[in-house]
């Protein structure tokens, strides 16, 4: 066998092992990913602990996070639950729904709300399905109120000569319209839905906070107020953080050294996030283009892959 014989048969070979350990690193992550995408849902069942779920943003009706609450509801490994809220609020259903799943919650053990940042209107709905509020003495929290907007875009389509014509059944269908102003009846009608779903809320917090009903109305006028404020309202029971929830979670029977473990939404990513630069560095698939080392590198950064100590940044950007 002359020398290019074996010079070759060397360079195939070492493309094999190249390939076979590919293949295997592949598989690996698979089964890593399929892992962590189910694992999350059951954090902490190996042991004893106090769940933590974080509500944050707009609230809108979220059926992964409710399903996430039931979990915990049915799970023997977590003996309280700790809601840390930082919300300005958002749809008064979706507020309704998480204060109902966390009701279930409290049936089955304690359930403390934390009020970080700001729980506000709806966000103060889901505060309120917690056994214990607990806010700092600068979170802002309250907003007790209802609204409804709807844009109004005649007087601009007038301007650039576009008409909207309508037939309807009924003079209230399609109401409030963003393109002619509200009639009377049809503000009556808006009005009359606020208002049932502020009753609603009014009732709520009077229920939950052991107040009457006249003492609830003056403060539901959608005023936000501070934590030091809520507490002397008695829209909260307590301020401080962590600490104090624990200290309360204790007096309900919770052995104060059970760890904090925090039940997150399941990984939405691929199971197989390095595939894509794999196969872009062996030149396959609709996107096979030359290996360029600084792209493939930006795209494991962006799936995550490196530990949190390579990096230090403030906010991370996207390229």
């Amino acid at each position: 066998m002359d020398g290019t014989s074996i010079a070759e048969r060397r360079h195939l070979r070492r493309k094999l092992t190249f390939w076979r350990i590919a293949a295997l690193l592949l598989v690996i992550a698979g089964l890593f990913a399929a892992w962590r995408a189910v694992k999350p849902d059951e954090a902490g069942a190996d042991g004893d602990h106090v769940a933590r779920v974080t509500i944050s943003g707009v609230i809108q009706d979220d059926r992964e996070l409710l399903e996430r609450l039931d979990k915990i509801a049915k799970s023997t490994a977590a003996k309280a639950l700790v809601v840390s809220i930082s919300s300005p609020g958002g749809t008064t259903y979706g507020g309704e729904r998480l204060y109902k799943a966390l009701r279930q919650v409290a049936e089955k053990k304690p359930v403390v709300s934390d009020v970080r940042t700001l729980a506000a209107s709806a966000g103060y709905i889901v505060a309120l399905a917690g056994d214990r509020i607990v806010a700092g003495e600068t979170s802002i929290t309250g907003s007790i109120g209802v609204l409804m907007q709807y844009p109004q875009a005649g007087e601009l389509l007038d301007k650039i000569g576009v008409s909207i014509d309508e037939v309807k059944s009924a003079p209230l269908k399609a109401e409030p319209s963003p393109f002619h102003a509200a009639s009377d009846e049809a503000k009556a009608m808006i009005r009359a839905t606020v208002m049932d779903s502020y009753d609603w809320f009014v009732g709520l917090v009077a229920e939950r906070r052991g107040l009457s009903r006249e003492t609830v109305l003056p403060l539901a006028d959608g005023r936000i107020v501070t934590g030091r404020q809520a507490l002397g309202l008695k829209l909260v029971d307590e301020l401080g953080g962590d600490i104090e929830i624990r200290n309360w979670l204790a007096t309900k029977g919770v052995d104060a050294t059970l760890p904090v473990v925090e039940w997150k939404a399941p990984a939405t990513g691929s199971m197989f996030p390095l595939l894509g630069s794999m196969m872009r560095i062996a030149g396959f698939g609709d996107q096979a283009e030359a290996f360029d080392p600084a792209t493939v590198l930006r795209e494991i950064r962006s799936r995550n892959l490196f530990l949190d100590g390579l990096l230090s940044v403030w906010q991370v950007g996207r390229d």
